[in-house]
């Protein structure tokens, strides 16, 4: 009969817990307290399964309480959640450092928490299950010393028996990677059969690529002597189905302390996974119709922003306000102008497009990101349409009243850096759409006369580096992530003014793109990457790929496979160290024309990148129809990716991709250790940022690539600039 300890010192958070701890099995028993000293005497006398404590309580913190309990020998196992009303991490740190074994946010969702009660119960008891039989193994082993090899076979039959009766797969392997045991669990769920798995490869067994990675980590376990912390993996099952599992990786040891295999453990985690992602997406959705939220919304703005980066896209907010909704619910009751709400959603995500957000904001306010606008004119008909769209919500309603809507839009770069600024800048707007009586459209425009100012005085910056030279290209090293060696860079672009200011391209491509100088520009950039490469290769360094970012009004305006091939002829640059990368807005308009520009570049023998892969909706649609070479991973998913499992999970999905439909995999933005390790384990091509090497100057460069050649040896990290 399980126990469960819950102690909080509020009456209403304890009978919720009890409630729901009550439903977790049959025969659960719980014991309530709201005092942590009453239940560390309690604890004196009596063993809980589970215990479930407040975090904040009067007389006692949760970690000191926790601290406390894994003092006492016969509690140290027992699982811990600690519950806090507060998001802080060093709270959770506090709880975990304290010994907590899990931590929930209140209120809590109670889904979320029976899943993850029931998960840790279930552990509890599995560990209690292979404790008490290792106990009486142990005390057969003690009465059997007469017969011992009798007593030994008996034993490992017995743990055999033991392991195959744990609902979590379980195998070892040698030093070769052949399997030496398997039990019931992980044959079953895999469709195997024992007796012909024991002695066979397991790549052979499991298959590429999911056994190459098995066998990559167990070599580092080998080399480390030391376990792998515990990662999440989705496993094909004999059923057809994937399922999430944690797995853990530790050493096998031989009597005398040598490593002689890896023993492998995965827990099913399906369903902690999809409460988590339920969660997940109630924290990012409206409840109500279902659109995104504020902080999804944030979230895809921030990851536009850094899309739009290197000056090769804009995107505009739409801050929608219904007029007339007060009267709609005065007159008609709530429940019909819930009703309004989820049909204006539905109104509103037919509008948008593919690489569009919906998203109500609260209330009767509602917001549009609309990516990849190319002008004006654009945003402008997309406004036209929300307007137009509006009032058909309640037309199929049985309500007499008028329902329109007041649009004040913000567009990025030129009204807002960040998140907060656009959204700002578009309420101003929409208010002033509403001052002029509502159904209006309104740009954001208080500072005209200031961005007329600063747009030439950007005009004057641009003639005068074309004119003066002033253009220079940084080198960023691209290196391959197996060997350490520099096998690339990416050409950057900045300015450097006659007074020394380097000046880097988000503040004046925006503007060349506007206003045409974006064609003689990305010209110099190609002609000067191309003689760069050639000097290096005449001076005898050794061949590297250099990327070139391509702008989306060169395809709109000329004719790209001419161009390059005509400055690769008067450079003698080879074509197939070329690399030209085109943002996913590049190939997502007009793509019958780019296609066959792309293909007349293949022809050339240029390499082609699609740059800032995965922050467009559409990737999946255009990869497969366009002659690509290389993916690369946008920085925005692989920055944190040993911190967010979610970016991960992506950058995981993305390698996959590539490599599936023959094309290799680059990360963009890895600046952490982790990362790079992480990476290499998901078997990435290569990487650039700031772990390997800032954008530095070409003399730079070549003398990395001297050092490169002259040593032999691959490029250190520590060889940032």
């Amino acid at each position: 009969m399980p126990v469960i300890l819950i102690v909080d010192d509020q009456n209403t958070n304890r009978q919720i817990y009890a409630k729901l701890a009550q439903g977790l099995a049959e025969d659960v028993k719980v014991t309530p307290l709201a005092d942590p000293i009453l239940a560390l005497d309690w604890l004196k006398d009596n063993t809980p399964d589970l215990v479930i404590t407040d975090f904040k309580m009067p007389r006692m913190d949760g970690d000191e309480f926790i601290e406390r309990i894994r003092s006492q020998e016969h509690l140290s196992e027992i699982p811990v959640i600690a519950i806090t009303i507060f998001e802080e991490k060093e709270l959770r740190l506090r709880a975990l450092d304290a010994g907590a074994t899990d931590f929930l946010l209140s209120p809590v969702d109670h889904r979320e928490f029976s899943a993850r009660a029931r998960n840790l119960l279930r552990l509890h008891r599995q560990n209690q299950i292979l404790a008490d039989r290792a106990r009486h193994l142990e005390q057969s082993l003690t009465q059997s010393e007469r017969d011992l090899e009798s007593s030994t076979r008996h034993a490992q039959a017995q743990l055999a028996r033991v392991i195959d009766t744990i609902p979590v797969m379980v195998s070892a392997t040698d030093l070769n990677g052949n399997f030496l045991f398997m039990n019931v669990c992980k044959a079953k769920y895999l469709g195997l059969d024992i007796e012909t798995v024991i002695g066979q490869d397991s790549i052979k067994i499991l298959g590429e690529p999911r056994g190459k990675r098995a066998r990559k980590i167990d070599q580092l376990v080998i080399a480390s002597k030391k376990p792998v912390r515990a990662y999440e993996e989705e496993i094909l099952g004999v059923d057809g189905r994937k399922r999430v599992f944690q797995t853990t990786k530790s050493p096998l040891f031989e009597d005398n302390g040598e490593v002689i295999g890896v023993v492998t453990n995965a827990q099913d985690i399906s369903d902690r996974k999809a409460a988590e992602d339920h969660l997940r997406h109630l924290a990012h959705h409206d409840s109500l119709t279902g659109l995104a939220n504020r902080i999804l919304l944030r979230d895809r703005v921030e990851r536009e922003i850094g899309r739009c980066r290197r000056g090769d896209g804009r995107f505009a907010i739409h801050l929608v306000d219904l007029d007339g909704f007060k009267q709609v619910n005065d007159v008609n009751g709530h429940a019909v102008g819930d009703e309004l709400l989820i049909r204006v959603g539905e109104q509103l995500s037919d509008v948008i497009g593919a690489d569009d957000l919906a998203a109500r904001l609260g209330g009767d306010e509602f917001a549009i990101l609309q990516a990849n606008v190319r002008s004006d004119a654009e945003i402008a008909r997309m406004a036209e349409a929300i307007k137009d769209a509006l009032p058909q919500a309640i037309t199929s309603m049985k309500a007499a009243s008028e329902v329109t809507g007041s649009v004040g839009i913000a567009t990025h770069p030129d009204d807002g850096g960040d998140f907060e600024q656009l959204m700002r800048n578009a309420d101003l707007a929409m208010y002033r759409s509403k001052a002029a009586n509502g159904n209006n459209i309104c740009f954001f425009a208080s500072d005209i006369e200031e961005r007329e100012k600063d747009d030439f005085q950007t005009d004057e910056l641009l003639r005068n580096a074309l004119s003066n030279h002033l253009f220079e290209l940084y080198y960023q090293p691209q290196v391959d992530l197996q060997s350490g060696r520099i096998i690339g860079a990416e050409a950057l672009l900045r300015i450097r003014t006659e007074q020394g200011k380097i000046i880097t391209p988000g503040e004046f491509l925006p503007r060349a793109e506007r206003n045409g100088m974006i064609m003689p520009i990305n010209e110099w950039v190609l002609r000067s990457a191309c003689q760069q490469g050639a000097a290096w290769r005449k001076e005898g360094l050794p061949d590297i790929s250099i990327g070139v970012n391509l702008s989306p009004v060169q395809f709109q305006r000329q004719s790209v496979p001419l161009l390059v091939g005509r400055l690769l002829g008067e450079s003698g640059f080879p074509a197939h160290l070329l690399d030209l990368e085109l943002t996913e807005s590049i190939v997502l308009h007009d793509t019958e024309a780019v296609a066959i520009q792309l293909a007349q570049l293949r022809q050339l023998g240029v390499k082609i990148s699609i740059d800032d892969f995965g922050t467009g909706c559409s990737s999946l649609s255009y990869v497969k129809h366009f002659p690509v070479d290389r993916l690369k991973v946008d920085q925005s998913f692989v920055r944190d990716m040993h911190e967010n499992p979610s970016d991960a999970a992506i950058v995981r999905a993305t390698i996959s991709l590539g490599h599936s439909l023959g094309m290799e995999v680059i990360a963009e933005g890895v600046e952490y250790e982790q990362v790079s390790e992480m990476l290499s384990l998901e078997q990435c091509d290569s990487a650039q940022g700031y772990l390997f090497g800032k954008p530095q100057p070409a003399s730079v460069m070549a003398n990395l690539l001297r050092q490169q050649m002259q040593e032999d040896v691959p490029m250190s990290k520590e060889g940032a600039a």
